[in-house]
């Protein structure tokens, strides 16, 4: 069991991730800005995206512990490290891991309203969080022997996850001088949804000094149910061409062959004055309906049995007939029935202050109106995405240079739930009408990965006229 957990903690290091890219927020000179506000402001009359090259965003980190804190070469015992990071976590540490590709994007002015600009495109994107089994993974790694009258908690069990196909159009337009507004429609495609919320009931051992045994434990009142949708039919493939039937499969979901769902995305920019701006955008609100490929696994009641054992502790041998009590008294039911899940809601915003403009006449790379291009801005920008127990928040301090008509940079400092020592940056290069941006979080961290609580990478190409 200890080598259950060893296994489950590595895993679980390895794959936790930061949610939010306010790296890219608010940064004009690139069109997936329009992504994460449909009311970004837009420079350009035409856009296209490289096809899979437009995007690609993924994100590592670790709330709570690091992959040092295990794996550490500093002298101590495996176990030990195990032990003192199993105690560290808690039930509201949390696994996530966060993927985008860009299969391709592009936009173009409307030739009937310069102040409208229309956008489109397709994305597919993986999104994961399970939230650390704290009383669970106690329970198997230390047993209940220290924890007689404690209850072990199944809402201590909670995470989802779900890779989708996303289809969009937005609509762009410059309200007035000082304001532009954006909103954009989306079309899910789930290809695969795994969730298992809101579960209830305890697992308690007590003394009966006076009973048949020591110790007594009680299931009490357990509700855990898993919902999944796109696994059924993958788990009945077999044979040499599985693999390639797995493939087909998830393809034809893509293709608006999976489970379907609606979605908006609203956004602006106001400028209070010509240095000081303002921009917000809610992102993702929307569901969607899981009506094929569905099966839902409920467990449901309450059961006593006595004994110095508990059920992670049977060797297996000879235990069948309380496996079979157990499954009467709590049973577990398969289920097809239709079920809604809201995606999960993104709030950005950010204040901008810009300072230091152009005295170059000739430059003709004005942001909008006829007001001038500056070379610096300063700013804060927050981020907030709803999660099955609780939102996640993050705000950055950030600092904007235009170093060449070509080049603009920005770094920011963020402060997340995983560390308060967060540096960014980006990059972005205009060469004639070719635009590549990279970024990355965290950056400090990036001599020695496995002490780093996060980190984060994006990079794209596009077509800029």
């Amino acid at each position: 069991m200890r080598v259950f957990i060893f296994v489950f903690i590595g895993l679980w290091s390895i794959s936790v991730c930061s949610q939010n890219k306010e790296t890219l927020y608010d940064f004009t000179d690139i069109p997936q800005a329009l992504l994460l506000n449909p009311g970004a402001e837009t420079n350009f009359k035409f856009h296209a995206g490289v096809p899979f090259l437009s995007q690609f965003h993924v994100n590592a980190g670790l709330r709570g512990a690091s992959l040092f804190d295990v794996f550490g070469d500093d002298g101590r015992n495996i176990n030990e490290k195990i032990e003192q990071t199993l105690n560290k976590l808690t039930s509201n540490d949390f696994v996530t891991l966060t993927q985008q590709l860009e299969l391709f994007n592009f936009g173009w002015q409307s030739k009937k309203d310069p102040n409208v600009y229309f956008s489109g495109g397709v994305y597919q994107e993986l999104d994961l969080i399970g939230y650390f089994p704290k009383d669970f993974a106690v329970l198997a790694y230390q047993g209940n022997r220290d924890f007689i009258n404690r209850p072990f908690r199944f809402s201590t069990i909670n995470g989802s996850g779900e890779l989708l196909m996303v289809y969009h159009f937005g609509y762009n337009k410059k309200v007035s001088k000082k304001l532009t507004f954006g909103a954009r429609a989306k079309l899910y495609s789930s290809m695969l949804h795994v969730r298992s919320a809101r579960n209830s009931g305890t697992f308690t051992t007590v003394e009966t000094p006076q009973g048949n045994n020591f110790y007594q434990h009680i299931i009490s009142n357990a509700d855990v149910t898993l919902r999944t949708s796109g696994l059924a039919s993958l788990r009945e493939l077999e044979g040499e061409n599985s693999g390639k039937e797995v493939v087909n499969k998830l393809v034809g979901r893509a293709l608006l062959g999976g489970n379907l769902g609606l979605g908006v995305d609203v956004g602006f920019t106001h400028h209070i004055d010509e240095q000081w701006s303002l921009t917000g955008s809610i992102n993702d609100f929307g569901a969607i309906l899981y009506t094929k490929d569905v099966e839902t696994y409920r467990a449901r009641g309450n059961f006593v049995f006595e004994g110095f054992e508990t059920p992670v502790q049977f060797s297996g041998n000879g235990d069948q007939d309380f496996l079979d009590e157990l499954e009467a008294a709590v049973p577990l039911d398969t289920l097809s029935t239709t079920y809604l899940t809201m995606r999960p809601l993104k709030l950005n915003g950010s204040i901008k202050y810009s300072f230091n403009p152009y005295e170059d006449e000739s430059c003709n790379c004005s942001l909008y109106g006829d007001s001038p291009v500056y070379r610096d801005a300063f700013g804060l920008q927050v981020f907030s995405q709803f999660r099955p127990k609780r939102p996640q928040y993050a705000a950055s301090l950030f600092y904007y240079k235009r170093i060449f008509n070509f080049l603009r940079a920005k770094v920011t400092y963020t402060i997340d739930d995983y560390s308060y020592n967060n540096i960014g940056f980006l990059l972005s290069t205009h060469i004639d009408k070719i635009n590549f941006y990279i970024s990355a979080n965290n950056v400090l961290e990036y001599s020695n990965l496995a002490k780093a609580r996060s980190v984060s990478m994006q990079f794209g190409f596009n077509f800029i006229m």
